[in-house]
């Protein structure tokens, strides 16, 4: 499996877009520090731009590294070697790759300008984030053998998670306003992994009176250290759930 990733690795940093993305997060992380003297300002415009291009390169970057190294992996599935360390090996060559163009773009300046918890908490959630999203993407992938079908369902996908799940949400709030909903906030936000890691990183500022109601109950449930453990658990789980069914499908697949 380290052999596999080792090379998926070699192969993703030939390719350069990798490096092109890393370059890109480095300008936008010193753009925002430099801007602005007070650091935490930056970190909450850092924060706006990991939420919507972390998930999004994760997921659409991994969905076609999928599809273009599928010969190499009909390769590998013809030898003496298990499915579950093929896909294995292709998914931490992929995540490494992600989280060290993170690491550099991002985790360089923070620590630089910002090293303190909320520029680590700001740094595990973009690698949470990662994670999870290359998951999502290799479930996608091994479901579908069509590239362009596959890439359309991860675009969607993102869209949902980035756009359509917040309006529904407030649409849910609006409609049940006169009803007590503290837990159904709770189970919604657990929903999203990229909202679920925007208020972990929001209550960190503690600007949470800028909330409302909303900011009130995050602030009593997730400010608490059971809080913290429950979103730890639940960001986990968005890690690992996609990444066994990705596998499971992958093991039965006729390829």
């Amino acid at each position: 499996m380290f052999k596999i990733a080792k090379y998926v690795i070699y192969d993703i940093l030939r390719s350069k877009v990798i490096l092109a993305y890393t370059f890109f997060l480095l300008v936008v992380s010193l753009s925002l520090f430099l801007m602005d003297s007070d650091a935490s300002k930056s970190l909450i415009s850092l924060m706006t731009v990991i939420m919507i291009i972390v998930p999004l390169v994760s997921i659409i970057f991994s969905t076609t590294y999928f599809y273009n190294a599928y010969e190499f992996i009909e390769l590998l599935a013809a030898q003496p070697l298990r499915r579950n360390t093929i896909l294995l090996g292709e998914y931490f060559g992929v995540i490494i790759s992600l989280l060290f163009a993170l690491a550099v773009g991002v985790g360089v300046p923070v620590c630089i300008w910002s090293f303190n918890s909320t520029g680590m908490v700001l740094l595990a959630s973009g690698a949470a984030l990662s994670l999870a999203f290359t998951s999502i993407a290799f479930l996608t992938s091994v479901a579908t053998r069509d590239k362009s079908k596959g890439i359309g369902i991860a675009l969607l996908l993102w869209f949902y998670f980035s756009v359509i799940y917040d309006g529904l949400v407030l649409a849910i709030l609006f409609v049940f306003n006169d009803y007590p909903f503290e837990r159904a906030v709770i189970e919604l936000t657990s929903l999203n992994p990229i909202d679920l890691g925007r208020i972990i990183i929001l209550l960190k500022f503690d600007i949470s009176a800028l909330m409302g109601f909303t900011g009130a109950v995050y602030k009593q449930f997730f400010g608490s250290y059971f809080g913290f453990l429950y979103s730890a658990v639940i960001m986990l789980l968005w890690i690992t759930i996609p990444l066994w069914f990705s596998v499971r499908i992958f093991k039965k697949k006729n390829i």
